[in-house]
């Protein structure tokens, strides 16, 4: 069993914001591997799972976690847990503000860069040896590479990553969507190297 996640914020005031970029990921992969009905339908929530899970294929999952971005974990540790789901098989698909809009990394395990959602999923899960799918989301006015971890006003970090895409960006946003889905893609129909090796 192999299990995405997409982290976000839960609600209306987070749709579409920065922050939610993993949200919008895995829902875009539900509908390209589905058509638009079945998509809107394959969705579940799950309270003992605290989020929303879509049955992709008969050994894919994926989350949408309902806690808040800092709590993440839990919901991914539930889930894994339940179904006895190895770390080396979590994909955990994220924003990164240290990465222009529009590129993508993969790795495995390594610290948090001070991602608050990263950092849960590695408290609950005890392990960091999950891969993660960093999208990046750019820094806009904020003058200079950083982790949300160093000296950077907090507050000016996280008023930036839930502010939402400006239509200049759109056709980066989009770009970067179809980037994402076809990693992914890649990772199920073949393997996470693959889609290492074609997308860093």
């Amino acid at each position: 069993m192999k299990l995405i996640v997409g982290l976000g914020n839960p609600g209306g005031k987070y749709s579409s914001t920065r922050h939610n970029i993993g949200f919008m990921v895995v829902d875009q992969l539900v509908k390209d591997k589905l058509s638009l009905e079945a998509s809107l339908k394959a969705w579940k929530k799950e309270d003992k799972f605290l989020g929303f899970v879509c049955k992709l294929d008969t050994d894919v999952l994926i989350l949408k976690p309902e806690t808040y971005m800092n709590v993440s974990g839990k919901s991914v540790a539930a889930l894994a847990n339940f179904y006895k789901i190895p770390t080396r098989d979590i994909y955990v698909v994220h924003d990164d503000i240290d990465l222009p809009l529009g590129k993508i990394r993969i790795r495995r395990g390594g610290a948090s860069a001070g991602h608050h959602g990263i950092d849960s999923i590695i408290r609950e899960l005890g392990d960091s040896e999950f891969f993660r799918f960093r999208l990046g989301i750019g820094r806009g006015k904020l003058d200079k590479p950083h982790s949300m971890d160093q000296n950077l006003p907090r507050q000016e970090v996280e008023k930036y990553v839930v502010s939402r895409f400006h239509d200049s960006e759109a056709s980066d946003l989009k770009k970067l969507l179809k980037k994402a889905t076809e990693a992914l893609s890649i990772t199920l129909k073949k393997d996470i190297f693959s889609a290492m090796n074609q997308f860093n």
